[in-house]
């Protein structure tokens, strides 16, 4: 599933997801869990400001390359 991110830039240039939209709703990551990276990927693990974890790729094989939404947790809730 295609998605639009955000991204904080720092010295490298877009370093890291700060906010995504899905469905035309925005999510605050409030922390990053995990990253990786592929051959022309990367890879987020992020806790989003609802709680939950998605993993974020972007195909960096191209500049801008476009951001998919590849898992989606949702996390138990505290009674």
């Amino acid at each position: 599933m295609k998605i639009e991110v955000d991204c904080y830039s720092g010295r490298k240039g877009d370093e890291r997801p700060v906010r995504f939209w899905l469905d035309g709703r925005p999510y605050v990551v409030q922390e990053l869990l995990d990253q990786w990276y592929g051959p022309e990927d990367a890879f987020y693990k992020v806790r989003a400001d609802d709680g939950n974890s998605y993993i974020l790729q972007q195909q960096t094989a191209s500049p801008d390359g476009p951001w998919c939404l590849v898992s989606f947790r949702q996390l138990s809730q505290k009674p």
